[in-house]
Parts: C-alpha cells; structure tokens; sequence
C-alpha cells in the first residue's frame, strides 16, 4: 500500500468536477484532495473513500490504485522547488499567490528552463491581461488563443516530445481543461504536464482553487515583502513525488530535516522579532540561524529576470542542492554571514 498512489489523471478525465462530486457522496474534498496530493498516503485511506472514488469515476479500486512510481519529476534546477516540491511530470501544477507576489516570473522562468531541456512549451493566453503576462509570452513556443488551437497543437507535438501546458486557471473554472485531457487521453498523449496560475490572486482564498493537484506551489508573502524570491513558502508547498516511494532516500531524508529547521525558525522568528535574539536559548539561536542562511540560499538569479537583477540565471542541480543543504543542515556553514548566501546558484567552490 504505501506504494499505491490515486490515479488522479483517470479521475479528473471521468469526474470533471472532482470537487463537487465528491462532497455529493459524503466525501470532504479536503480529504480527496490531499489523497491526490500524497498528504495522506493510500494506506491510511478508509476503504469506502476508495471505493466512493471508484464508484464516481466508474471504475475498479484496482483502476483507481497506481503504482506510486508513476509520480516522476522534472528537476527544474531551481533549488526551492526541486527540494521541496518537485514538479511532477504529466501532472497539474497549481501557483497559489496573490498578485505581486512573483508567480508569473516564476512561471517564465519554468517554462525557460523546460523549453531548453526539449520540452514543447504552450501557453494559453487568458482572455483578461494582466501584468507580467507579455513576459510569459516571450518565452514560450507556442502561444494559443483558445483551446481549440491549444489541443491541435498539443495533438501534433504530444506524440514526438514532452509537453508543458500552461494556462489561466479560467479553464478550470470552465471545465475546458477536462476536456483537453480527455482529448489527450484518448489520442494516447498521457504526459502533458499542466501549469495553472491566477494572475488576480482568487485562489489564495479558496480551500480547493483548482481542485486536485499534483504539485502545489505556494507563495509567502513574507518572503515576498523581504524580496525573497522566488518566494515559494518551503513548509506548506507539496508535491505528489513526496511520496516515499518516489525519492532517492538521501532526499526524502534532507527535504524533512530542512523542512523541520524551517518550520521552527519561522516560529521564533516572531520571538526573535518581539524579544530579540539575546532571549533566546542556544539551542534556539543556532536553529534560528541556520533557518536564516537556508532560507537565504533557497533565493536564486532568475534567467529571466537578469535584465532587471544584473544577475546572471543559476542552475543548481537537484544533488547539489541536497549536497549543499545538507552542510548548511549539519553546520558546515555556520561561519559564513547570511548576505553570503542571497541570490547565489551552489554554495561549492566559495568558501
């Protein structure tokens, strides 16, 4: 079981509306969320959720059950992301921001680094602009004005190569973007990898503002008020590929060490703020510390943003991400001031 994951991609083609659906059989969409996020593994579902799910999907439990390998990821070479929530190959992505917050240049940026690694790169374009939306335009390579032009795109590249979709979440709202899939089902094109924003910022309001995802990304407006970027929020961003099954042990066992650090540094940052770190037990001041260099190294120089930082695009690959994590973790950079680490790409070779 703990190697069993929902098969979320059948569930949305069969049950467009997961969310209402759920609740009309006496299910918590929470619950069916989080089972199709990982937050709660398959071993801890109650038979009758399952078997509500099968039912609503008109499928077998065994139909709805898949192999837990099944949730790859893309490594991005953005260090917050691959750490912490690891895009998920022909899964659907959701930014949760408020407007100002970055997610479009976050967005640009993924879609740079995916178009480089081979990847079709699609964008939708919303019927509503919005600020920062031209940048996004710039860097794909196929801009479509409806998602009719979308799916025979999509229909004619899917079969050579790897696709990226990303579109205004207004498809979902509208139901089109079953559609597509279902489309895509049954032309045999499985791996389309959807990214979903909200320029209005909607979603942050909402318990289920795209339904279920694979990986959701959200961002802090902390982070963003102290120019933190990209200002993903560690702790609560997630991604189907946490599943155990799916990392390398050494990540699995690093992205919760991190996690933890962090989660207890952002709670004495408000002690720290209101007593002042002289307060503090020793113990606590070196986990404040440490929670202050990790969170300084997890900034990175955008490529798409070099024009505007005169900082030159990083890319850290996932294993010295975990190598560098890992020394800042253990101590091993407990000399170096936080400054040191802002908007760097690895931390190997500065010392």
């Amino acid at each position: 079981m703990d190697q069993l994951k929902l098969n979320v991609s059948l569930l949305r083609r069969r049950v467009p509306n997961l969310t209402s659906a759920a609740r009309s059989v006496g299910l918590r969409p929470a619950t069916v969320s989080n089972l199709c996020t990982g937050k709660i593994p398959i071993a801890r579902a109650e038979v009758r959720t399952l078997v509500a799910l099968a039912s609503l999907a008109e499928c077998s439990v065994d139909e709805l059950l898949i192999k837990g390998s099944e949730g790859e990821m893309i490594e991005t070479g953005i260090k917050v992301l691959d750490l912490f929530a690891p895009l998920t190959k022909g899964g659907t992505i959701g930014f949760v921001a408020r407007p100002g917050m970055g997610q479009l240049v976050v967005l640009s940026e993924v879609l740079y680094r995916l178009k480089a690694q081979g990847y079709a790169t699609v964008f939708l374009v919303p019927e509503e602009a919005s600020v920062g939306i031209s940048d996004v335009i710039d860097v794909v390579e196929k801009v479509c004005h409806s998602t009719e032009e979308v799916s025979n795109y999509i229909l004619a590249e899917g079969k050579k190569r790897e696709v990226v979709l990303a579109a205004d979440r207004s498809i979902v709202l509208s139901g089109e973007i079953f559609t597509l899939q279902e489309h895509f089902g049954s032309a045999g094109i499985e791996s389309v990898t959807t990214l979903l924003v909200d320029p209005r910022g909607e979603v942050v309001d909402e318990d289920e503002p795209y339904g279920p995802l694979d990986t959701l990304w959200q961002f802090d407006a902390e982070l963003t008020a102290r120019k933190m970027f990209p200002a993903i929020q560690p702790v609560i961003s997630t991604s189907v590929v946490l599943e155990g099954s799916h990392l390398e042990q050494t990540h699995m066992v690093i992205q919760q060490r991190a996690r933890k650090l962090l989660r207890r540094y952002r709670e004495l940052r408000f002690l720290v703020q209101e007593n002042g770190l002289e307060r503090l037990p020793a113990n606590d001041v070196e986990i404040y510390k440490r929670g202050l260099r990790l969170e300084a190294y997890f900034t990175q120089p955008f490529f798409v943003a070099e024009e505007y930082t005169k900082k030159k695009g990083e890319t850290v690959s996932l294993e010295q991400t975990l190598k560098d994590v890992a020394k800042l973790l253990d101590g091993g950079a407990d000399g170096w001031e936080t400054d040191q680490l802002l908007y760097i790409g690895s931390i190997e070779g500065r010392e």
